[in-house]
């Protein structure tokens, strides 16, 4: 099976110089999980950049600290093995609040016993703004499930739901006016324990299976 590794460099800011960085990790091969801009000087782009790499990763650092557009290369331990699952929880304030409280305790809960839960929050009003939010959850790393916490949610809400349904996003709703409970894997009324079935959801250490509770209301 193969080990994740994780690692920070400055690359030149200059045509052709993340090529150079990814034919290195490709000659290695390094199956690249995640790839991200973490700052930009004048001149020099920091990259984070974390692969998937059967055994040591030692002979892959070395030749990319050998590339005359790479330096500063370093080790570090992946987002995954610090941060581990995320839950994103969208909606209004007050909800979104509540939603958060369940959410975090439970967390801690399953944290202390080995779990990487994290639960990240925007309150957001219109269903312009919600509809492009909930699309754009499935560009992030990590994000294992999604709550919809609001009064009412409907329209090109409710489509963009579908579409990261269809491409596995687990959707939890609070039970609300509008069309996205039709549309969520599960409907939770109280937000308090929506946010707590949340990450029964997604831990390995919960006895909870969202399959058999699929299109169920509580």
């Amino acid at each position: 099976m193969a080990d994740e590794h994780a690692l920070v460099l400055n690359v030149a800011d200059e045509p052709g110089s993340l090529h150079q960085v990814s034919k290195v990790l490709a000659d290695h091969g390094a199956n690249v999980t995640s790839l991200e801009v973490v700052s930009h000087a004048p001149a020099v782009r920091r990259l984070s950049v974390e692969f998937t790499l059967e055994g040591s990763a030692d002979a892959l650092l070395a030749d990319l600290t050998a590339l005359p557009v790479a330096s500063a290369v370093e080790s570090k331990s992946s987002s995954g093995a610090i941060y581990g699952k995320r839950i994103i929880i969208i909606g209004g304030g007050a909800q979104v609040g509540q939603v958060a409280l369940g959410a975090i305790s439970e967390a801690d809960r399953h944290n202390i016993r080995g779990e990487r839960i994290s639960v990240d929050t925007i309150p957001l009003v219109g269903e312009e703004s919600i509809s492009g939010a909930v699309r754009a959850v499935v560009q992030l790393p990590r994000v294992h499930l999604l709550v919809l916490a609001g009064a009412i949610m409907g329209g090109e809400i409710t489509a963009a739901v579908e579409d990261v349904r269809r491409q596995g996003l687990i959707v939890i709703s609070l039970n609300m006016a509008g069309g996205v409970p039709d549309a969520a894997d599960l409907v939770v009324t109280d937000p308090v324990q929506a946010g707590v079935m949340a990450v029964m959801a997604v831990a390995d250490t919960a006895q909870f299976d969202i399959l058999r509770q699929q299109n169920r209301k509580y």
